[in-house]
């Protein structure tokens, strides 16, 4: 005796004519074929050789493919779902930047910028807009080198954000002066007129995926980082209202 019972789903039970029974399942023993009809609630039998048994048992495995498909559809997107769940739990819901270390979350400090003009230079506070002169200058970070420290290429980082802001990883220009080394985040142009402020950020394209409603976001690089000095910052575009997480890519040696 053969039986197939529908999964999830109410089968058709094909007949030698073109028709068809629509049945919860049916049970094929020697020359009759017992069905459950939907329609008419209640069990039936007829002979085995009106029925298109190919027919119905190619549909019916076609169907169970499908479903058994979609439940792995649907079990994968479970897994990731709480996958996500345990990553948020991860990170903490204070403003900053974070990264994984395997089992512990770390923190990036912010780091002190500071806009040079040819007035001179002024430390810029966080997300705290400075007055400016006309006239042309740069953000920097003091030193030639970033003190956080990652060979790993894509390094993923996390960013809750302290306000609606956007948001991005910018590759840092090392320069020599006569105090030392220094990091240039952007060049600003300050316009006399219109008072706009110009930023000139040497971008990277970034991944960024936002992982809970209050701001916290996933981001990492497109492509690996080439070795050099990077900052992630949080920016209003025009406003010079900057905070800066700086960090270095040095391959593993």
């Amino acid at each position: 005796m053969v039986v197939l019972t529908a999964w999830g789903a109410n089968l058709k039970l094909y007949l030698k004519d073109g028709t068809f029974q629509v049945v919860r399942e049916y049970q094929v023993d020697q020359d009759r074929v017992r069905f459950y009809s939907v329609e008419r609630s209640e069990w039936e039998v007829i002979p085995l050789d009106l029925v298109d048994l190919k027919r119905t048992e190619s549909e019916v495995a076609e169907r169970q493919e499908t479903l058994s498909k979609e439940a792995k559809v649907d079990a994968e997107e479970e897994r990731v779902q709480r996958q996500l769940k345990q990553e948020v739990s991860r990170i903490p819901q204070d403003p900053g930047v974070y990264w994984v270390d395997g089992k512990e979350t770390k923190v990036v400090k912010a780091a002190e910028s500071s806009v040079r003009t040819n007035k001179g230079r002024s430390v810029l506070k966080a997300l705290s807009p400075i007055p400016m002169v006309p006239g042309k200058g740069t953000l920097e970070l003091d030193g030639d080198h970033s003190k956080n420290v990652f060979t790993n290429p894509a390094q993923e980082f996390y960013i809750q954000l302290s306000e609606v802001e956007r948001f991005g990883v910018v590759r840092l220009t090392p320069k020599r002066t006569a105090k030392g080394g220094i990091r240039i985040v952007e060049n600003i142009t300050y316009m006399p007129v219109t008072k706009e402020v110009v930023e000139e950020p040497v971008m990277v394209e970034t991944f960024q995926l936002q992982l809970a409603p209050g701001g916290l976001y996933k981001i990492w690089a497109k492509e690996p980082l080439p070795a050099g000095e990077y900052a992630l910052i949080e920016y209003t575009a025009g406003k010079l209202n900057v905070q800066v997480w700086d960090f270095a890519i040095q391959p593993a040696k």
